[in-house]
């Protein structure tokens, strides 16, 4: 007999009986059920990546964000960070490796991409003025490893000691 508020075995599970009445699922479907409602709420938030880019990019904040918790330092895979959120959140068509000029394609248009670490004090960042590049769009990255962004035109860029452009993240203006 159970005691109300306890947990029983059934079919190899522990279960709260209250929980499972309420949710409407067997303990043993609870684990698939988990599964589509995060890949839903992945899509949601996610919309122009792939599942597995999205669950790639999530692993890799992960390990960032364990391995800053544990050594106190950061991994510095910045870049590559900003690069994907921006294909997993805006589309970026990434070119070859190695492609001078600018990252990728977003809408038909030319995106370089920058990336503000939680390392960086300024939210200033400097790009080439000799890229061939039409939008910049500046990837946040804060202390809590959340991600936010700014898609600059070209001409809403600053020059800096003629070889540079610059921009401003602005804190509070992403998206």
């Amino acid at each position: 007999m159970a005691i109300e508020g306890s947990d029983d075995m059934v079919n190899g599970y522990v279960i709260d009986f209250a929980d499972a009445a309420g949710s409407g699922a067997a303990p043993w479907e609870w684990e698939h059920i988990d599964r589509e409602l995060t890949c839903q709420e992945l899509r949601e938030e996610f919309p122009v990546g792939s599942l597995k880019q999205v669950e790639i990019f999530c692993d890799l904040v992960d390990c960032a964000a364990e391995y800053f918790e544990l050594t106190g330092r950061y991994m510095q895979i910045w870049g590559e960070l900003g690069e994907l959120y921006a294909e997993i959140k805006h589309g970026l068509v990434r070119h070859v490796a190695h492609t001078a000029g600018s990252d990728g394609m977003i809408n038909d248009r030319l995106v370089e991409v920058k990336t503000i670490s939680p390392e960086k004090g300024s939210d200033r960042v400097l790009v080439k003025s000799q890229g061939d590049f039409e939008q910049l769009l500046i990837v946040r990255i804060d202390g809590e490893f959340r991600f936010s962004t700014k898609l600059l035109e070209r001409s809403a860029l600053n020059g800096f000691a003629g070889k540079f452009l610059s921009g401003r993240f602005e804190a509070g203006k992403g998206n």
